[in-house]
């Protein structure tokens, strides 16, 4: 976009570009999000930002009106395959918060240096500061949502100190710690954390979107693969509420995120063993469901095929679920590639109640988290899996993640990561393009057979998204489909 585009968002306050780009005003010293409700700035006192910390590294602080911090992340980090996008995606992980920028840098393959002058020449803000400005989020989502002491909020937040916290609090939102716990959002705030809890422990949420969200259709595909033991959907649809075990960097947690979308947003819940954790929980719920998508360019590119566009207007906003926990998507995956989803179920469950880690305190139906992939390597599988050849790739792909052969995280290199998933025993091409969907988020994976007529290399980068959309469709009416397409529940597709 060019800044004069950008200017005609901003005047038309479109929040389709809610955390594409933020915009500043000299007069006030304030940034905020495009879709500010506020009165339109004359165009020679606005500057242009590509991220938030970038605006605050420049001394402007942050709206408390459109809160700019609470906006859906940029779908550009998950499109990206290059640096900025993998430090990106880690960034939001906490990587930076746990292992310092050189831990960063280090996952990457690049040296420090290298990756603070690619990211500042390209957002206007190096990874530290970039991780600032998350965990003052963190901290503002804490302050207004419980009421745990300030001290136990700085360092929750990621924070090495409380002047440092007071002295971050102060110079984003112009407030101190205390005031800023005052000024909650009111109860029709679209941004923002949700109201303060009345449970003890637990940590409410709101989780941003943009533009329309089919939480229906992405609460049904999770709901045919929950896993017992780690996973549940409970309630009518419409009303369902999906809950699982996290394991985190700190510490143990347990998730619940409701079905009924807000305007913007889905309510979630965390109980979270260590507050540290919060960071890292939220963004790994984000790429679970998705919500960093850009539903209006997706269907932009997927509607210009004629192929395509009655899928896509059936199910605008439909999404590409990720996961918490890459390892254990690669596992499942690879557990259940030869079977159904109902097969592989009913391994995972068992392998689930066989070597998974028990909660030190069960939460009705989440008893257990998902195996380690160092308990799986070497835990005898021949009773569990039923083919011997099964169990060799189970095996090997656990002894891979074990090791670190291969490396699943955030920041992986989506191609070699993809590589060496098919260079193991029993692993096919496309349970690894699978695995590389979904554990690694790529939106550009093709798995479905493209309807006669269509064009799906004009489908790029959202590939994964006419994936889910051709799949729906074989669900919803599958004699009505094209001789070769496959229902995802009738296998290739167990995770």
């Amino acid at each position: 976009m060019s800044e004069d585009s950008r200017y005609e968002a901003v005047r038309s306050r479109d929040a389709r570009f809610d955390g594409a780009f933020f915009f500043a005003v000299s007069t006030t010293g304030i940034y905020c999000r495009p879709s500010c409700p506020a009165t339109t700035p004359r165009r020679r006192n606005v500057t242009f930002f590509p991220t938030a910390a970038a605006a605050q590294g420049s001394g402007f602080r942050a709206c408390r009106r459109c809160r700019p911090d609470a906006v859906p992340g940029s779908a550009e980090w998950n499109a990206r395959a290059d640096v900025v996008g993998r430090a990106m995606r880690l960034i939001g992980d906490g990587v930076v918060d746990r292992e310092g920028v050189a831990g960063l840098a280090s996952r990457l393959g690049y040296s420090a240096r290298q990756v603070q002058r690619q990211l500042t020449a390209e957002l206007g803000a190096g990874p530290a500061a970039l991780a600032r400005a998350q965990r003052a989020h963190t901290a503002r989502v804490l302050l207004q949502t419980t009421g745990l002491p300030i001290a136990e909020i700085a360092f929750a937040a990621g924070f090495a100190s409380v002047r440092q916290f007071n002295d971050t609090i102060k110079e984003i939102y112009a407030l101190t710690p205390s005031t800023l716990r005052a000024v909650r959002p009111g109860p029709g705030a679209r941004t923002g954390p949700a109201a303060p809890s009345a449970t003890p422990g637990v940590l409410p949420l709101r989780l941003a979107f943009r533009g329309p969200y089919a939480a229906r259709q992405i609460f049904d595909y999770l709901a045919l693969r929950t896993l017992a033991g780690i996973e549940e959907v409970t309630g009518e649809p419409g009303r369902r509420t999906y809950r699982r075990t996290l394991r985190l960097p700190n510490g143990t947690g347990i998730a619940e995120v409701d079905e009924t979308a807000g305007d913007g947003w889905l309510d979630c819940r965390l109980h979270l063993a260590e507050l540290r954790d919060l960071t890292t929980a939220a963004q790994r719920l984000r790429r679970l469901f998705d919500l960093d998508a850009d539903p209006y360019a997706v269907g932009e590119r997927l509607g210009a095929d004629p192929a395509l566009a009655p899928l896509v207007a059936a199910r605008p906003g439909l999404r590409s679920p990720g996961t918490v926990d890459p390892d254990e998507l690669a596992l499942r995956a690879v557990l259940g590639g030869r079977a159904g989803t109902a097969e592989g179920r009913a391994l995972g469950a068992a392998l689930v109640t066989a070597h998974g880690e028990p909660l030190a305190r069960p939460a009705g139906t989440l008893t257990h988290l998902f195996p380690r992939a160092e308990e799986l390597a070497g835990a005898p599988l021949v009773d569990l899996v039923p083919s011997r050849s099964g169990t060799a790739a189970l095996r090997a792909l656990a002894e891979a993640l074990a090791t670190g052969e291969i490396t699943l995280d955030a920041g992986t290199d989506r191609d070699r990561a993809e590589h060496a998933l098919r260079g193991l025993p029993g692993v096919a091409a496309r349970t690894a393009g699978y695995v590389r969907m979904r554990a690694l988020g790529d939106p550009d994976v093709l798995l479905a057979d493209p309807a006669p007529g269509s064009a799906p290399e004009l489908w790029s980068p959202w590939r994964s998204y006419a994936t889910h959309h051709l799949w729906a469709a074989d669900a919803a009416e599958p004699a009505g489909r094209p001789e070769g397409h496959r229902n995802p529940t009738e296998g290739h597709d167990p995770a």
